[in-house]
């Protein structure tokens, strides 16, 4: 459901701006930018992931999710330039749909319009290209490097089949994973278990069923939020506190990686997952060497995306 701040008065309405789009799994975050920089209005609206690409259906709901979001943002004044981060993206013919996509909603030239992946937007966020490693764990994960000369490097961010180890959906399903081989082992574990009856409540029930249904049903997005009941249970729990630092140890795995390939650098870890539980980002901090400083960043990647869509104006 879009959650934009209010249209401005008509005769607040502004000309000349640049739009940023942020997609993530749980939710598509977007911004817009005066030609100076300035943030005029931002809002939230459904999920969306590169994936979707791949089938009609999902082609639809990328179509129904950007029309809403350009009504929306075009109460604000005339839109002429824009910059996305979509998760995922990456395929050629992505870019190719996209554009067209975006070019036929917002009546805009395509060489107006400026598509990466989300990672890329919220690396520039933090760092200037060649002096740090974005660590980035949402719904998934992935270190970013983008290096003097522009080129974009990455770590991870194989997706949930793979990997994506340390996110928020490797950590519900981590947590799903230990519940279900203790119940195989020891049937009625679950009712003593805090980790158990957290995941439960988040799902709606403590059946096998109830599991299946939503693990099988749900967008990744949502099985990601089940981390919040991991993290609910760690300060109880010795296997969810155990979980929670293990998603540390995998992110740490992800920025030592690119120091291996290109020299020790500044490390910023950014997403949503740091905001579960201090547990993480302690064990992140513990799994690198002492000399590599970590920082910690809320991401506003659709601000970041915002204000390089307005820097565009100037070009066009």
């Amino acid at each position: 459901m879009m959650n934009p701040i209010p249209s401005p008065p008509h005769s607040a309405v502004l000309s000349r701006l640049g739009l940023g789009i942020d997609t993530g799994g749980t939710q598509t975050r977007w911004a817009i930018a005066t030609i100076d920089g300035k943030i005029v209005a931002s809002g939230t609206t459904a999920g969306l992931t590169a994936l979707q690409l791949n089938t009609l259906q999902g082609q639809a709901e990328f179509g129904q999710v950007f029309a809403g979001l350009a009504a929306t943002a075009h109460a604000h004044g005339s839109l002429q330039s824009v910059r996305a981060g979509i998760t995922g993206f990456g395929d050629q013919a992505h870019h190719v749909l996209l554009q067209r996509m975006l070019t036929d909603i917002l009546h805009l030239p395509s060489q107006a319009i400026h598509l990466s992946n989300d990672i890329e937007i919220a690396y520039l966020d933090n760092f200037q290209p060649g002096t740090g490693y974005l660590i980035y764990a949402g719904t998934g994960s992935i270190a970013a490097f983008i290096d003097e000369t522009g080129q974009f490097h990455r770590a991870g961010g194989r997706g949930y089949l793979l990997d994506d180890g340390g996110s928020g959906f490797w950590i519900a399903r981590e947590a799903l994973r230990h519940i279900w081989r203790s119940e195989d082992e020891d049937p009625g574990w679950s009712e003593h278990s805090r980790l158990a009856q957290e995941m439960f409540k988040a799902l709606g029930g403590g059946s096998w069923d109830v599991s299946k249904n939503f693990i099988y049903h749900r967008s990744r997005g949502e099985i990601g939020t089940l981390a919040l009941a991991v993290a609910a249970a760690a300060d109880h729990d010795e296997t969810a506190t155990r979980i929670l630092k293990q998603a540390g140890a995998e992110l740490a795995r992800l920025g030592l990686a690119m120091c291996r390939r290109f020299g020790d650098k500044p490390m910023v870890l950014s997403g949503r997952v740091q905001e579960l539980h201090p547990l993480i980002a302690d064990s992140l901090r513990q799994h690198l060497p002492p000399h590599i400083s970590l920082r910690r960043s809320v991401c506003q990647a659709h601000f970041s995306a915002a204000r390089l869509a307005a820097r565009q104006l100037r070009t066009l």
